[in-house]
C-alpha cells in the first residue's frame, strides 16, 4: 500500500492506462503524417491557442469566437478527416493496426519478388520506370497528383504501366504493402547541387521524394536500363539483382534475419 491511499495494482493500472493510450496516439499520428490532415491538425492546434490567450487576456468576443469553434470542432474534426478515419478504421478491421499478421509477411515477400521480376524485366529492355514504395510516411498528397489505380501487385501489372506511349507510363507508381494505388504520380524534385548532371527528372524525383518522406523509391534508367534506389536522401546506383533484393528485404521485410549493417556496406559511389 502506498502513501496516497493507491496499492502496488492501481499504479500499475494506471501506468498501463497511460502507456496504451499513448501508443494509440502515437499511431494516430503514423497515419496522418505526411497527409493534409497534418495541416488541419496543426489549424486545431492554433485555435485552442488563440483560445487560451484570450482566457488569459480576458478578450471576451475573442474568446466566444474560439469557443464557438471548439464547440462545433467535433463535428468537422470527422468530416475533416474522414480519409484518415476511415483508413485507421479499415486497418481495425483488419486487425493490422497494432501489429503485423502473417499474411502481411507473406504479402510483402511476394510483393518484393514482383517488384524484383519487373525491374528486371525493364531494365533488360530499357524502359524507364518510377517506382515510390510509402512506409510509414503517409503520401496521401502525392498519391493525389497521379491516377489512381488500387490494383493488387504483380510485375505484369507494374511493367504495363510503363510500357512506353501508355497512358500511365509518365510519372511515379507509388506502392503500398500488396497494392499499386495510383499511377502517374508527380513527386518532387531534389534541389540539391550535389546530383550529377547526368542524372535525369526520374532521378531527381527518386531523391526529391526521398529527402521528405521515408519512402524506398527504385528507378530503371530509360537511356542506360540501369537500376538505382534512393532512401533518406542518399541515391545507390548501379544495382543488380541480389543488391535490390537486399535492399528491400531490409527496407519492407522486418522479419528478415539479414542486419541492416550488412545491406549496407557495398554502397556505391553517392551521386555518380
Amino acid at each position: 500500500m502506498l502513501d496516497g491511499g493507491l496499492d502496488v495494482l492501481d499504479v500499475l493500472l494506471i501506468a498501463i492506462d497511460i502507456a496504451l493510450v499513448w501508443f494509440v496516439v502515437y499511431k494516430l499520428i503514423m497515419l496522418i503524417q505526411g497527409t493534409k490532415a497534418v495541416q488541419l491538425l496543426k489549424g486545431i492546434f492554433v485555435v485552442l491557442g488563440i483560445w487560451l490567450l484570450s482566457n488569459l487576456f480576458g478578450l471576451t468576443t475573442l474568446r466566444w469566437l474560439m469557443s464557438q469553434a471548439i464547440t462545433w470542432g467535433f463535428l468537422a474534426i470527422i468530416i475533416l478527416f474522414q480519409p484518415e478515419l476511415r483508413r485507421a478504421l479499415e486497418q481495425l478491421g483488419r486487425g493490422s493496426f497494432f501489429s503485423r499478421t502473417t499474411a502481411e509477411d507473406e504479402g510483402i515477400e511476394k510483393s518484393i519478388q514482383a517488384i524484383i521480376k519487373s525491374c528486371n524485366y525493364m531494365a533488360k529492355r530499357r524502359i524507364g520506370a518510377l517506382i515510390t514504395i510509402e512506409r510509414e510516411t503517409g503520401m496521401g498528397d502525392y498519391v493525389e497528383t497521379g491516377i489512381p489505380v488500387d490494383g493488387h501487385l504483380t510485375s505484369e501489372l507494374l511493367t504495363n504501366i510503363f510500357i512506353p506511349n501508355t497512358p500511365l507510363h509518365d510519372g511515379a507508381v507509388i506502392l503500398k504493402d500488396d497494392k499499386i494505388i495510383a499511377a502517374a504520380c508527380y513527386l518532387p524534385l531534389s534541389e540539391s547541387p550535389f546530383i550529377s548532371k547526368e542524372l535525369g527528372t526520374r532521378h531527381r524525383a527518386a531523391m526529391g521524394i526521398s529527402e521528405v518522406t521515408d519512402a524506398v523509391t527504385i528507378i530503371v534508367s530509360e537511356e542506360t536500363g540501369a537500376v538505382s534506389c534512393t532512401k533518406n536522401g542518399e541515391l545507390h546506383r548501379q544495382l543488380d539483382q541480389e543488391k535490390l533484393e537486399e535492399i528491400l528485404r531490409s527496407e519492407l521485410d522486418h522479419t528478415s534475419k539479414t542486419p541492416a549493417t550488412k545491406t549496407w556496406n557495398w554502397r556505391g559511389k553517392k551521386n555518380g
